[in-house]
């Protein structure tokens, strides 16, 4: 009898074959119970709690699952597509984990029954592709010459990416303050160019839409409050220049045998300071911003000269005022020309709630804006930006790929009902997976359903019926406990969230289908005793 042959560490876990794939699908329906219930505009908020006890209280898959500290191999695959929806389109991030997690139930019996794994995802590939030539061919194209119906679309598309939000009940207001930033951008339509800042105080409703950039007041020093806050028409310095007496770094030495010798050198630190001050000021500029501090002598020699400054900067605040009022970053003084100088309308400094926001409007450069939240709990403003966010971003899509589809369930149950009916007309296994995932793509309106409380089997029978008699658009209605057609309803989702989703959650589940066996190492601490302790240097023990 020959010896066993041993090739890994001792300690290494390996598993493999069914009994592996079904444990790895098992681990990503715990991720997927974690966000079920927060889908759709009745579902419920999460409160994640971190190591340093912060509380993040949201209902956005994507910020969920990111907090969430999974270490499973399997179940980070979630995490990546949640990830990636969230990147790519902004919004369905619970969507497409929900649909992934769904898919692998409903293959889980076909692996268990030992169909071969590469069966299952050419299905699962073949009704993805299908799915999402039919989401193209019903989808609804808008009339990109017709400003008004734009519009009305892109609010209508805000306001439903809205409505499953903490902030749902005004979404109306969010709606139109959304496209009004979006449609403020160039034809590129950078996101980066729509700031949010937080302000904690105030209602939902003081949030504001600033058409320009705006930062908080940095700190200042003495003389600030002899600044001029307001300028029409001003040149603006953008520097990255330190404009205060320092002391030496790096333990500078510097020996000198006389006073006069000693006053020589602080005169000179003096005269290099006022040389930067004077050059500024002849340049034409009235408004200093730099990323390094400004100090007080320079703070009350620009209020002597009815100059505005301010030091500190944040620097994403700072790339933003070049790009929309022009110009540019000068690391130096010596070469202040009108043309690296930005410009802009109007400048002043307001008051919103307890603190001073920096306003720049009518910037000729570059198309931005800026969002100004209020509201009442830290925790409340995060996850309206996340909201915004995500609207923002749906916005965006929109624009750029202007077709709808209805949602509420209703484009899922259509894709479910014409898979069903391919599933009729073919033969063999692949007949039974596809019906799988048809079936598998009714988890969004029974979910919508559960979360809102209402007989889930009951009205997925009202709208299998209704779907099998012509009706496309028929989907969950949330506010009467029925069903209706949600495009006459006017809850219109960008068809591109639900192409990516589909694409990504049958690639998911492809992926975790794939894997049939793990190894894991063993941790060092578990075979090879503790690690050692360290020295304090020269090899000598602690």
């Amino acid at each position: 009898m020959n010896a066993p042959i041993i090739l890994l560490k001792e300690g290494t876990d390996t598993s493999q074959g069914i009994p592996q794939i079904v444990s790895n699908i098992n681990a990503c329906q715990v991720i997927v119970d974690a966000v079920r219930t927060t889908l759709g505009p009745r579902g419920m908020d999460k409160m994640i709690v971190d190591k340093r006890d912060k509380a993040t209280i949201s209902n956005d898959g994507a910020t969920i699952i990111k907090l969430l500290d999974i270490v499973h191999p399997a179940a980070k695959t979630l995490v990546d597509i949640a990830r990636s929806q969230d990147a790519e389109i902004g919004d369905g991030t619970t969507s497409v984990t929900l649909l992934s997690g769904e898919l692998l139930k409903q293959m889980k019996p076909f692996v268990e029954e030992a169909v071969h794994p590469q069966i299952i995802c050419k299905s699962v590939r073949t009704a993805a592709s299908m799915a999402i030539e039919k989401i193209r061919e019903i989808e609804i194209k808008v009339k990109r010459d017709d400003p008004g119906e734009q519009r009305r679309l892109l609010e209508k598309c805000a306001a439903t990416a809205l409505s499953s939000k903490l902030i749902a009940h005004q979404q109306v207001f969010f709606a139109k303050m959304v496209v009004d930033a979006v449609m403020m951008l160039d034809e590129l339509l950078p996101v980066n160019m729509i700031g949010m800042k937080k302000v904690t105080g105030g209602g939902l409703e003081d949030t504001m839409l600033v058409e320009g950039v705006a930062f908080k007041k940095t700190f200042s020093y003495a003389g600030f409050e002899m600044q001029p806050k307001k300028y029409e028409s001003p040149l603006i310095a953008l520097l990255n220049v330190e404009l205060e007496l320092k002391s030496e770094k790096e333990n500078a030495e510097v020996r000198v045998d006389t006073v006069e010798e000693y006053q020589n050198i602080v005169d000179a630190e003096w005269n290099i300071l006022y040389q930067k001050l004077e050059k500024i000021h002849e340049s034409g500029a009235k408004v200093v911003l730099s990323k390094l501090p400004i100090g007080d002598v320079a703070t009350q020699y620009f209020a002597d000269r009815d100059m505005f400054c301010a030091g500190r900067v944040p620097e994403e605040d700072l790339k933003r005022t070049m790009k929309a009022c022009g110009g540019s970053i000068q690391t130096s003084v010596h070469n202040l020309i009108e043309d690296v100088l930005g410009k802009c309308k109007m400048f002043e400094e307001r008051q919103v709630g307890g603190e001073r926001y920096n306003l720049f409007t009518g910037c000729p450069q570059a198309k931005t804006c800026t969002i100004i939240m209020r509201g009442g709990a830290e925790q409340f403003i995060e996850e309206t930006e996340r909201s915004l966010h995500d609207a923002i971003m749906i916005v965006r899509g929109a624009l750029k790929h202007d077709s709808v589809v209805a949602g509420g369930g209703a484009i899922e149950m259509e894709l479910s009902r014409h898979l069903r009916d391919y599933s009729r007309t073919i033969a063999g296994k692949q007949q039974l997976l596809i019906a799988a995932f048809a079936k598998g793509l009714e988890v969004i309106p029974r979910q919508l359903c559960e979360n809102a409380g209402f007989d889930a089997t009951n009205i997925l029978n009202k709208l299998r019926h209704m779907h099998a008699r012509g009706g496309t658009w028929y989907g969950v209605d949330i506010d009467s406990e029925d069903i209706r057609d949600n495009f006459e309803a006017c809850v219109w989702e960008p068809s591109l969230v639900k192409i990516n989703a589909i694409t990504a959650a049958s690639e998911a589940c492809c992926l975790i289908l794939s894997v049939d066996e793990t190894i894991k190492s063993p941790s060092r601490t578990t075979n090879d005793g503790p690690a050692p302790p360290r020295g304090r240097g020269r090899g000598r023990p602690m």
